[in-house]
């Protein structure tokens, strides 16, 4: 039996050959980490949500020639997680 890490490389393989991105390398821990931080920031749904905005911010990055793949990614992520931390910190209701 496969182990979770595994099966989710393995989706991501097929997945990314089925849409024709062959090549293309996915930091599935970073997108599990910012999906865990808009679940625990904002709300649960939130996670595949802002994953989703990231990714496709990133590829309209990528597809405008203003960074590489990974480099849009990277930005991407990290400015969805601020993100959504600060948005759980301004959610904190005054003492």
């Amino acid at each position: 039996m496969k182990s979770q890490d595994e099966t989710l490389e393995d989706w991501c393989r097929a997945l990314l050959q089925a849409l024709e991105l062959e090549g293309i390398e996915v930091d599935v821990n970073g997108v599990l980490a910012l999906a865990g931080v808009a679940a625990h920031s904002i709300v649960r749904p939130a996670a595949p949500l802002t994953t989703f905005i990231a990714g496709f911010a990133a590829g309209l990055a990528t597809g405008s020639g203003k960074a590489t793949d990974t480099a849009s990614m990277q930005a991407a992520m990290d400015v969805a997680r601020k993100l959504a931390k600060d948005y759980a910190a301004s959610e904190v209701p005054d003492a």
